[in-house]
């Protein structure tokens, strides 16, 4: 695969220069430690919320530990075979390639997974992966 044939290669140096002079804001969350900065969208996960915070917001719900009532998932149809550990996962698996609309990847230790990739109108590709090897 041939991400950009023309790219030009940078030193450490002059890719730091080049942030630094940058006019577009760096916007991704993860980029500044959060001590530094008010907490973002999407950022807060289990470890940050006092136990029964979720159930307390979702006191009107009869179960607070369900997100979704059973009579709305009665009307919608959903039972319990379609939120089933894995199973939604090997449906999607099941898609021809063209109609799944991910790439499936299996990474080894050591490897990182690949969360998205598309390739621009430029011809490029562009590719985003997990932080964290597997």
């Amino acid at each position: 695969m041939v991400l950009d044939p023309n790219a030009a290669s940078y030193t450490d140096d002059q890719i730091v220069d080049k942030i630094n002079s940058a006019s577009t804001q760096i916007t991704r969350a993860s980029s500044i430690a959060a001590a530094a900065r008010p907490i973002a969208a999407g950022e807060v996960d289990s470890t940050a919320l006092a136990t029964g915070a979720i159930k307390t917001k979702l006191g009107a719900e009869a179960d607070g530990n369900k997100l979704v009532s059973a009579s709305l998932a009665a009307a919608a149809g959903i039972v319990n075979a379609q939120v089933a550990s894995g199973l939604a996962k090997a449906n999607l698996d099941a898609l021809a390639d063209t109609a799944r609309g991910y790439i499936q990847t299996a990474p080894t230790s050591g490897q990182f997974k690949i969360v998205s990739m598309q390739r621009q109108a430029d011809g490029k590709v562009a590719t985003k992966y997990d932080d964290v090897a597997v």
